[in-house]
Parts: C-alpha cells; structure tokens; sequence
C-alpha cells in the first residue's frame, strides 16, 4: 500500500532540496505569483509590437509622401494631335531630320530654312550673314515650338544629321564654302572648316571609327567629278583633313555609302556605269595615311573576290544600276537596275532572289507584311498609261506578297510604313484610286494617301492629303514605341525659291475616323470593324 507520502499519478512533480523529485503541489500563492510575471511579460511584448507596427506605418507613410510631394513624379510630354509651322517669304530644301534634340525621349525635327528672319531677335544681319541666309532649325515634336535656331553663311548644299562624330549627335552642314559641325541637342558650332580643296562632297556622308587617335569617330567624304572619284578623312574632333586625298575610282561614281561587315570590317559601297563594288576602309585609310589602318579589319569573304590592282571588290555586274540600299539594319543589299530589283548577301555576296521589273519610279521601302521577321520590300512600278502598281515582295523569296494599281499623281512621296506590337507594319503610300477619277490624267489635286493593315489585305483606308507642293515626307514614331506620326514639309516647287513654306505634323490615327474604307478584294468586315482595327494599332520599334 501507497504512504501518502508517495507522489500519485495525479500530482505534479515536485523537486525537493536533495534533487528527488516529490509529488507536492504548488501552493495557490506561488500559481498567482507565477500568473502575474507571465502577465506583465506578455503585456511588455504586446507593447513592443505594438511600437513595431506603427514605426512601419510611420515609415511607409513618410515615403509615400515623399514620392508623391517631394519626389516629382516623371511627367509624360503632352502631344497636340497636329501642329503646323508657317514661314511666309522663305525657301527651303530636301532635308529633314528625326532626332531627339531635347534629350527628353521625345523625337525632334530639324529642317533648314533660307530666308532674311525667323524673329526679331534672329536675323541674317544681328549674325553678320549676307541675308537672306540659310537656318537650321530644331523643333520640337510635341508642339512645333522652337528649340534652337542656328543662322549660317548662304548658299546650302546638304546636311545630314545623327552623326556619332565628335561627341554623339551631331549635324554637318555643307554651305557655301564651309563644312560645320552643329551640337543637335544646343544649337552650338562644334567645328567649322574650309571644304576640302578641289572636293564638293554630297550625301551620305560616312562616319568611320576613330582614325587619328582622338578617341572620336572621324568622317570621310565621297565626291565625284567627270573623270573620277575621291574620298577624304576629315577629323570628328576639329574637322581638320586627315592624311591625303585618296581617289577610289578612276570613274565617276553616282552613290555610296560606309557598309559594316562585323566589327571593325568596313567598307565603302560604290556603284558606277560597270555596277556595285565595294572597297576596303582599311586599304583607303593605308593610303591616305600609312598606319592610320591600324584600328580596321578586312572581310575574308569580300578580300578572296577583290582585284589585286585597284582592290575592289564586285558585289553585282550591271551597266543599268540605279540604286543601291541597305536592307533596315540587316547587311543585306537591294539593287535597283534597269531591268530587276536583286537582294545580295551582305556578308557572303550571295544573291539572294532577283524579281523582274524595268519601271521603278520611286526609292524603295521596307516594312513587315508578315511575321517571319525579315523586311519586305515595297516597290513602285510604273506600268503606263499614268498608273502605277504598289508591289510588296517577300524579303525572303522575292515572291509577291500583295499589290495594288494606283493612278500615279504628281509630287508623291515614296511609300513608307511603321512596325506595330502585332510584329507586321502598317504601310503608307500615295497616289489616286482608279475609281475616284473621272480622268485618266491625275493631277496634284486628286493625290490621296492610303494606309494598308496586313491582316485586312482586301482593304484599304483612303484620306485626302495635303494639296501643296511636298519638299519631303517621313512617317516616324515620335516617342519610343508609341505615337506614330508623319512630319511634312511643303513650299514651292523649285528648290532654293522663295514662297510659302510649311512645316506640319499630324497624328497617324488622327484620319482614321474621317477615312474612306475601299475594298480590293472581299472582305467580311464592316468598315466600323476596319477602323475599330487602325484605331486600336499600338505601335513598336524595329
């Protein structure tokens, strides 16, 4: 039998002095002690989470304040849908420019403009030109205001904008004399310098890596006489001529421009009345100046067809060459002929396809019609009687993709189009509906524009354009990726005469509700449907 001494199964266990365990039970005293310390432990917690919780909220309110009233909030340009520009008494030229000029990732456009005054404050004479003289001219893309305005000596020749010469983003102008290299983003003169003695270059001008060490990217300037062809380094730094004059070509030549193989492998493109042929950067750089080819590659592919005595290298063999353009960002080459449009490997001066056709009346243009990622080519053929066939090519196969008959209107500029999200471009191209004319002679007056949407291929959307004279036309995407707008410049019809020159933006969509729906072909959409479809096109860089 159990002593009550004994611990039951039903007592706590209880240590005593000498470490056995006894099974005495805690007094209530001892319970209400224990109950009060564990109390005021838990309440000690409860008040540091409480302390806790609002320093969180104390913190996170701190910072939403700060972004919202201390920290602007990046503020998105606000477009007008359209903006015109009107400079009565002027003259003005084929040249316009797309550039971000303000730095605010908005594009810009730079024009140039002769006349005696842009303002009160900005005259030939307050510059001490002869007047009237030549204005360069950056806007901006939002509203058509002016950014900067840069008077120069008369007599304008040409000027290409872009340039990563010098420091980035720079104009060169060719005026009277002079080469000048302008600061796009200020306005300000960078360099200027005497034209090359005895050399009147045209465009496209070439920008090369740097040649004389300056850590800068250098210039070379291509002219042609009656007799041959010729090519200048200038420097980006301080436009002064680097090394001799070189001649190319004992030929004249009637295009070029600079072609990247890969890194550091540059050569010149040059077509002449035997066809297109290109010539190693590196091999005109040795000899202007001995060394100075240190920095270039030559192409293994390119060298193993060049000419041992003069270098060239044969890209296509036609005495009817009449153009000559890279494909986009693509190496690839298109060459317009007297009797074909040819595709040729950039790379290894392989001909890729070869389409048919003796009547391209317009430069052509490139765009996606399908989404195999690989640039289609838009032609413009002429097929008499005042009409005109608006052919797409397959990129890849040379193969028609689609095309349109249009009566061929005066003063039409060459098609052009924009890359959507969707991965196709919608296209732009002028001319007249056979149907709308009463006439089988169009005249300026009947000159419509039409855009065309891939996915709607029997359908086209038809708006009337402006009836001036058109100087140049770019469609472009004004802001990275989204608001896609075509910028025109319009005056009178001889260049370099004075009258009334206008300088207008409008909205891409903005004549989508007013346009006419024209079916080529059938079409089970509703003309609602197919403006609810232009309408809804967001827009994308290549």
């Amino acid at each position: 039998m159990e002593t009550t001494d004994s611990a039951t199964e039903g007592d706590p266990l209880k240590r005593g002095e000498d470490g056995v365990e006894t099974g005495t039970a805690p007094s209530a005293t001892e319970l209400k002690k224990k109950s009060c310390k564990e109390g005021l432990g838990f309440a000690k917690l409860t008040h540091w989470r409480t302390a806790v919780f609002f320093f969180s909220l104390f913190l996170c309110l701190t910072i939403v304040f700060a972004f919202s009233f201390i920290i602007p909030c990046p503020v998105r340009p606000q477009y007008l849908v359209s903006w015109n520009r009107t400079f009565p008494e002027a003259a003005t030229y084929d040249f316009l420019a797309i550039e971000d000029t303000s730095k605010d990732k908005v594009m810009d456009v730079l024009f140039v403009l002769k006349s005696t005054e842009v303002s009160q404050n900005t005259t030939c004479a307050a510059a001490g030109l002869p007047s009237p003289c030549a204005f360069l001219f950056a806007v901006d893309g939002t509203d058509g205001e002016n950014l900067w305005v840069r008077p120069l000596h008369p007599d304008f020749h040409w000027a290409q904008c872009g340039l990563d010469i010098g420091t980035s983003g720079n104009c060169l102008l060719s005026h009277s004399d002079k080469l000048t290299a302008i600061d796009e983003h200020t306005g300000e003169i960078r360099w200027q310098q005497p034209q090359p003695s005895g050399l009147r270059s045209t465009v496209p001008v070439l920008s090369v890596p740097d040649l004389d060490g300056g850590e800068v990217k250098d210039v070379a300037l291509v002219a042609s006489d009656d007799t041959q062809t010729q090519l200048v380094f200038v420097s980006g730094e301080t436009g002064e001529q680097i090394g001799s004059t070189v001649v190319l070509d004992s030929t004249k030549t009637t295009s070029h421009f600079l072609h990247r193989i890969t890194e550091g492998s540059y050569y010149v493109i040059l077509q002449n009345d035997a066809g297109v042929y290109g010539l190693a950067l590196r091999r005109i750089a040795a000899k202007a100046n001995p060394g100075m080819e240190k920095s270039l590659k030559e192409d293994k592919n390119w060298e193993k067809n060049a000419s041992e005595s003069s270098g060239l290298v044969p890209i296509y063999e036609s005495d009817s060459v009449k153009q000559v353009l890279t494909a986009g960002d693509s190496p690839n080459l298109l060459l317009v002929t007297g009797k074909e449009v040819a595709l040729v490997d950039g790379r290894k001066l392989q001909l890729q396809w070869k389409f048919n056709t003796s009547s391209v009346i317009s430069e052509p243009s490139f765009g996606h019609y399908n989404k195999d990622d690989i640039l289609d080519v838009v032609l413009e053929e002429d097929i008499g009687n005042h009409t005109k066939r608006v052919i797409i090519l397959d990129g890849k196969s040379g193969g028609v993709l689609w095309q349109v008959n249009l009566l061929a209107t005066p003063n039409s500029p060459r098609p052009s189009s924009i890359h959507t999200t969707n991965s196709f471009s919608i296209f732009v191209f002028w001319g007249m509906f056979p149907s709308n004319s009463n006439t089988s002679v169009p005249l300026t007056s009947d000159r419509h524009s039409y855009m065309l949407l891939p996915p709607y291929s029997k359908v086209l959307l038809e708006s009337t354009s402006s009836m001036d004279h058109i100087i140049t036309f770019k469609a472009t995407l004004l802001e990275r990726g989204r608001h896609a707008a075509y910028i025109m410049l319009t005056g009178p019809e001889t260049a370099g005469a004075e009258g009334t020159v206008v300088l207008s933006k409008r909205k891409l969509k903005q004549d989508v509700p007013t346009s006419r729906v024209l079916r080529t072909g059938e079409s089970s959409e509703t003309n609602d449907e197919i403006k609810e479809a232009f309408s809804r096109l967001r827009f994308s860089d290549w």
